[in-house]
């Protein structure tokens, strides 16, 4: 079988922290959605439009980690295209929390799924004619994970790195110094030239972030 190196990322910013949601598709029209953020009647219709415009097939419901802001759009994703939840195990914890923490922000959340498909470190999510390699990256959450895309150099990073930042550790489960350990072992060793799709924010490139990140300069 011919090697396929493209695949497609569009993304969508919802809900009042701003999350970034990614659909990532190929040529068969397979698609993942990512990290659903969607709140509103508005932002879930955006989401869908898009898949309906583009004849899109969603064979796949993934979090990089189950904080609020990511997991807001999980239950009309399940209900909507009868996908599972993936994620990893050790992220259940935090899904379980996230009423909690809708009703402390005055937040309407319909309650996630539970995880029910779990990925870890060397796992590996198929969709279409595309293969995303599971990198464990814990630090800003307990068990985060992110997907790369080795052929078409583009990693789905949740909330581990940002451009010019990392991702937050005064959470539950959140570290500074394995988050830093997290970048610098499975993040630094891939192509200089990978972009890098955070959480939240606009994309960057592994090669700019080993450069000039201050938070990973001298660590």
């Amino acid at each position: 079988m011919e090697t396929i190196e493209n695949m497609n990322v569009a993304t969508f910013t919802f809900n009042g922290f701003a999350e970034n949601t990614y659909v990532l598709y190929d040529e068969t029209k397979e698609c993942v959605i990512v990290d659903p953020g969607c709140n509103t009647a508005e932002e879930r219709k955006t989401l869908i439009d898009f898949i309906e415009a583009n004849g899109l097939k969603p064979v796949g419901l993934l979090n990089t980690h189950c904080h609020i802001d990511h997991v807001l759009g999980n239950q009309f994703i399940h209900e909507t295209y009868k996908l599972p939840l993936t994620s990893h195990q050790g992220e259940s914890k935090e899904l379980a929390a996230c009423e909690m923490v809708a009703s402390m922000y005055g937040i309407k959340y319909a309650p996630s799924p539970k995880i029910t498909v779990f990925v870890e470190q060397g796992s590996q999510v198929k969709f279409g004619n595309t293969v995303l390699d599971v990198l464990f990256t814990p630090g800003h959450s307990s068990s985060s994970v992110s997907f790369n895309h080795k052929e078409s150099k583009q990693l789905i990073a949740g909330d581990v790195l940002f451009q010019g930042s990392i991702g937050r550790t005064d959470l539950p489960g959140g570290n500074f110094e394995t988050l830093i350990d997290s970048i610098k072992q499975k993040f630094f060793p891939l192509d200089p030239e990978t972009l890098v799709y955070p959480g939240h924010g606009p994309k960057t490139s592994i090669q700019t972030e080993k450069l000039t990140n201050p938070f990973l300069q001298g660590n």
